[in-house]
């Protein structure tokens, strides 16, 4: 498995790993906190829809959002991968609000954790997996290592008895101890290459890898819940794959590193990995510059109005929303410019849309900004392919 991580001497990764962080760190700064946390509960949907698109598993963003209703398909294989996609979303939401173990992510235990929480909570028909040459079904058991050999492509991983001593050097190299801050960061992509050459789990290893991976991000301080590598992934997943099969490669001579494996494709792999996040905080800080973002607001409520689907005045209480996170049902209503009665009207029209968002259950409560499925191609452009939301 050696080379675990790009060369002391390599210096090819300096500036992209500069720029992640750099242009992370700006992106944090966009939206009031309040905000970031719902566009957070969006963009968990969209990470959840891209990271099983790479697994085949094609799961439609309403689709996804009826799930997180409890509005569940009566079609068998649609609905399993709903609960698929809800699975997902859980594991990610305790990343982001820290109720994940405190173990270093790069790590067995955190590995386990990962594929426990999300397959314990799979529906009975996505945990089995069949062997494609002798038919034969294996139960994939929630958080435990395979006790079978598998075949990945033409990848051939370590023995099933082999897992602990792998999974021990892996913990070992990553450890954050040995490493500086932007060794960390410029380790990331090799973790999330070796980890998936390991294939530790039966079935799932794509799926924990890439949570993972964000996992390891928010604790360097430079991942968020605004952002999220998968989207740019499934965008270029035949690069993404062909890449790790590289990476997968034999030493390719006297020149290519010390190891067993080729260190120039770990590190093409890694540079491929690092811009990718790049290119995918670009994009949301893209979308969430306030300015565009209340353009992009102004003009949909104006549509909508025009089309009498929205009240006149819903837009000045959207933008003061965005603004300032949230604000008290009688100070939206003043904001309309019309009278008590009608002002009222304009925001029980944005709530029963889901525009606006009570922030308790009292229906005195103070509101938020919402971000219904409906609204999503408008204010936030490219999200998903064009016409999926």
């Amino acid at each position: 498995m050696e080379p675990m991580l790009p060369a002391e001497a390599e210096r090819s990764l300096d500036d992209v790993t500069f720029e992640l962080v750099r242009e992370a760190s700006m992106l944090a700064g966009r939206v009031h906190p309040i905000v970031q946390e719902a566009i957070g509960a969006l963009v968990r949907s969209m990470n959840c829809y891209y990271s099983n698109l790479i697994e085949g598993h094609d799961t439609h963003p309403r689709d996804i959002d009826r799930a997180l209703a409890q509005d569940f398909s009566v079609e068998p294989r649609k609905r399993a991968l709903q609960l698929e996609a809800v699975a997902h979303i859980d594991v990610q939401r305790r990343i982001d609000l820290g109720d994940d173990p405190q173990d270093w992510p790069a790590s067995r235990i955190y590995a386990e954790w990962l594929h426990r929480a999300f397959c314990e909570k799979l529906p009975d028909e996505l945990l089995w997996v069949e062997n494609p040459d002798t038919g034969e079904r294996l139960r994939v058991v929630p958080g435990e290592l395979r006790q079978r050999e598998v075949m990945v492509g033409r990848h051939l991983p370590p023995e099933a008895d082999d897992l602990p001593r792998f999974l021990a050097r892996f913990e070992e190299a990553y450890n954050p101890a040995r490493l500086n801050q932007m060794r960390q960061v410029e380790s990331v992509g090799a973790i999330h290459h070796r980890l998936l050459w390991i294939h530790p789990f039966l079935d799932g290893n794509g799926r924990v890898t890439r949570l993972m991976s964000h996992a390891l991000f928010k604790r360097l301080g430079i991942g968020t819940s605004l952002w999220s590598v998968s989207r740019g992934l499934a965008r270029d997943a035949q690069r993404y794959k062909a890449l790790l099969a590289v990476a997968d490669g034999p030493r390719r001579g006297d020149r290519d590193g010390r190891g067993a494996l080729t260190q120039a494709g770990l590190v093409e792999f890694c540079d491929f990995f690092l811009r990718t996040c790049v290119d995918q905080v670009r994009y949301m800080a893209s979308i969430l510059e306030p300015q565009e973002l209340l353009r992009r607001i102004e003009a949909y409520a104006d549509d909508e109005a025009h089309a009498g689907r929205l009240p006149k005045g819903a837009f000045p209480i959207l933008r003061e929303a965005l603004l300032t996170g949230e604000l008290s049902r009688g100070e939206a209503g003043r904001l309309t410019g019309y009278q008590e009665r009608k002002g009222r009207e304009v925001v029980a029209s944005l709530l029963a849309k889901g525009l606006l968002v009570a922030t308790t259950p009292s229906h005195k409560s103070a509101v938020r900004l919402g971000f219904p499925i409906d609204v999503v191609e408008r204010w936030f452009p490219r999200l998903y392919p064009v016409g999926l939301s």
